[in-house]
């Protein structure tokens, strides 16, 4: 008899998932609980197990579409005693999912982690493989989210070819454009279509900041503690959107309001193996410039290799984008939708600047912020830069013990 099993509802305002892989093909045997597929939704990427033993009679959708809640996503032979249960909706939610965090919040990175003498994190599908090709798993380094072992980890273990991409015969690699990728272009465009982007630029001289980093590091040296310019410019603009809380805002269109936000969680976009993620420090204006560096070194491990939860790549209101020493001289960073701002951070390069009557060189940099035109204009986003610069060119006041 045909059991046919329902993408069940999997968070909270979930619609739809995307397959981003299938852990079984048409004909074969399932086990109860025996993971089938994963599915990645905005919320969560989630390992969705067999309702039931049987056999896979088709696969509804392939890897890369997204398959609607309630829809059939798999129709699954079982034996007759079974008949009644294959007569059932399969909506309700399966016995139980593994989550790991997704694309438009964050997303499992490949971190490395190798799974001897820690307990092997793999699907019982993948341990069947490591049996068939006579691979001992413990062996096997991990590349899945918190390490998880892949079936593809398994192959390469075992000189195998992993399933090869669609190559063009001239040569041109075909490459699925799907899974964080996908839910990284989705939320761009979304965010680019909807919110009416303007890009102001200012120069900040950072020679100050130079220097009293460079006093603090010799200070915090002993602790272990080393200091990146990002918590500086964490603070600066934490305290800023205290001073414009229009910056530190949402628009709700349905209702026709500005909410302007009582925290100030400022995202940090992060480069990742997939993709780029932004992992949150939540009431960034109450934490001093150490407590700054700590969670944001904190945070970026975590995000890197995959093992941020939820709540750790949600609920920003205003997001900073930096690439540090590679960070250019200026950029048009998307806003992060929807919040209604984002801070482009820039490197810091000696070049000339005026002083009075001379040329000397200093330390710069470049801010540039896009701003959703919608909701505040050209002048209030000057104001705002011109509050972040001057924290910045006066840093004492942020970290006064280095002064």
């Amino acid at each position: 008899m045909m059991y046919e099993f329902r993408l069940p509802d999997i968070g909270e305002g979930i619609a739809e998932g995307e397959v981003v892989r299938w852990l079984v093909k048409e004909g074969d045997a399932l086990q109860e609980d025996q993971p089938m597929v994963e599915i990645m939704t905005d919320k969560a990427t989630v390992e969705i197990p067999a309702p039931r033993a049987g056999r896979v009679a088709k696969r509804m959708f392939a890897e890369g579409q997204i398959c609607p809640v309630g829809k059939v996503l798999i129709a699954i032979e079982v034996a007759a005693a079974d008949d009644a249960g294959a007569k059932e909706s399969a909506a309700a939610a399966p016995a139980h999912v593994d989550v790991a965090p997704s694309a438009a919040t964050g997303a499992p990175a490949d971190n490395g982690v190798n799974a001897r003498d820690a307990g092997v994190l793999a699907t019982p599908a993948t341990r069947k493989l490591a049996r068939d090709t006579g691979v001992d798993i413990r062996e096997v380094m991990g590349t899945g989210p918190a390490g998880r072992v892949t079936s593809d980890d398994v192959r390469a273990h075992a000189g195998s070819p992993a399933p090869a991409a669609s190559t063009a015969v001239d040569g041109d690699t075909r490459i699925p454009f799907r899974g964080v990728r996908r839910k990284i272009a989705e939320h761009m465009v979304h965010a680019k279509h909807t919110a009416a982007h303007f890009t102001y630029v200012e120069e900040i001289d950072c020679t100050d900041l130079v220097a009293l980093r460079e006093r603090a590091n010799a200070k915090l040296a002993a602790g272990g503690t080393k200091l990146s310019f990002l918590p500086f410019i964490v603070k600066a603009t934490a305290a800023a959107l205290v001073k414009f809380p229009q910056m530190n805002a949402t628009l709700d269109d349905a209702a026709g309001e500005i909410i302007q936000r009582g925290h100030r969680h400022i995202g940090l976009a992060t480069a990742t193996d997939v993709g780029l993620i932004v992992p949150v420090v939540r009431d960034a204006d109450r934490l001093s410039i150490v407590e700054l560096a700590a969670e944001i070194d904190r945070l970026a491990g975590l995000t890197r290799a995959g093992k941020a939860a939820r709540e750790e790549l949600t609920g920003s209101t205003f997001t900073i984008t930096s690439l540090g020493a590679l960070g250019g001289l200026m950029a048009t960073p998307i806003i992060n939708y929807p919040e209604i701002a984002i801070l482009g951070v820039h490197k810091i390069s000696k070049r000339p600047a005026v002083r009075g009557d001379s040329i000397v060189i200093r330390d710069l940099m470049n801010l540039s912020i896009s701003v959703d035109h919608r909701v505040v204009d050209g002048y209030d986003a000057s104001r705002f830069v011109a509050e972040i610069k001057a924290a910045l060119e006066a840093p004492a006041s942020l970290y006064p013990e280095a002064a």
